[in-house]
């Protein structure tokens, strides 16, 4: 189970940090991704961490301003979010995959997905 929290209303240039508790899993290695989805567009991939490892991933217009991190010790993952601007706009979403991270960060690779956090820039 995915469960997102943290969105909410904020001003351009200014900062959030979204959560994405994990529960349920029994493994130790797994990657878990941060998308959004705006209204008309399709589900894009932000940040991708993997679980057990270093590795993380971000697509371009994210790069410098997002940050993805792990606490193992509370089963959640983070998306620090600076210098946000009215594109960030969107609904959050984290979603879990057993085994490695994909660079290409596509949805289709995603087996579990939470119910999404709100993120609004003004």
């Amino acid at each position: 189970q995915l469960v997102e929290s943290g969105g909410g209303s904020v001003q351009a240039g200014g900062s959030l940090t979204l959560s994405c508790l994990v529960s349920g899993r029994t493994d130790t290695k797994y990657c878990v991704t941060w998308f959004r989805q705006a209204p008309g567009n399709e589900r894009e991939g932000v940040a991708a961490i993997y679980i057990g490892g270093d590795s993380t991933y971000y697509a371009d217009s994210v790069k410098g301003r997002f940050a993805i991190s792990q606490d193992n010790g509370k089963n959640t993952v983070y998306l620090q979010m600076n210098n946000l601007k009215p594109e960030d706009a969107a609904m959050y979403y984290c979603a879990l995959r057993t085994g490695g991270c994909l660079p290409t960060m596509m949805m289709t690779d995603y087996n579990y997905w939470g119910q999404g956090t709100q993120v609004t820039v003004s």
